[in-house]
């Protein structure tokens, strides 16, 4: 697993504030296995899981249209951490990152990309737009753990 999480909690612990013990998850991958595997971990580690196939679907389920304006009907209050997929057709996680950091309401969202390929220059330009971690694939309990525990952590 590569990391960092580009310094403080601040945004970490506004976006997890008082959402109980159980955060929100979109899982975004175009992969039906990967998408299952990265949702059980998951809620193997006590969090609600929502997941989508792609890009564009993860922007209408957050209330970003493609147009990049924001719906009103919006489930941002609803998501803790977006974790999402690098390498996906019509939009990458990269770009799926960049709009969402863009969004007004949306860009305090902790985003954790996820890649089954080891590419330094990829995971930096991921890290420096703002993912708050770069994963590798296939993810394990231990990953997801990890993850939870500096979203908990954050919370204090």
């Amino acid at each position: 697993m590569e990391g960092g999480n580009g310094g403080s909690c601040s945004s970490m612990e506004k976006v997890m504030g008082n959402y109980g013990d159980q955060p929100h998850v979109l899982a975004v991958d175009d992969n039906l296995i990967d998408r299952k595997l990265v949702e059980k971990l998951l809620k193997n580690s006590s969090c609600k899981v929502t997941t989508v196939e792609n890009g564009l679907k993860a922007l209408e389920y957050l209330g970003l249209g493609v147009d990049g304006r924001n719906k009103l009907d919006t489930n941002v209050s609803k998501v803790n951490l977006i974790i999402t997929d690098y390498c996906m057709p019509g939009m990458t996680g990269y770009e799926l990152l960049k709009k969402i950091k863009e969004s007004s309401i949306m860009k305090e969202v902790p985003v954790v990309i996820m890649s089954s390929e080891n590419i330094p220059t990829r995971i930096t330009k991921c890290l420096e737009e703002g993912a708050q971690m770069f994963m590798l694939k296939p993810l394990k309990q231990s990953d997801v753990k990890k993850l939870r525990s500096d979203l908990m952590s954050c919370r204090r």
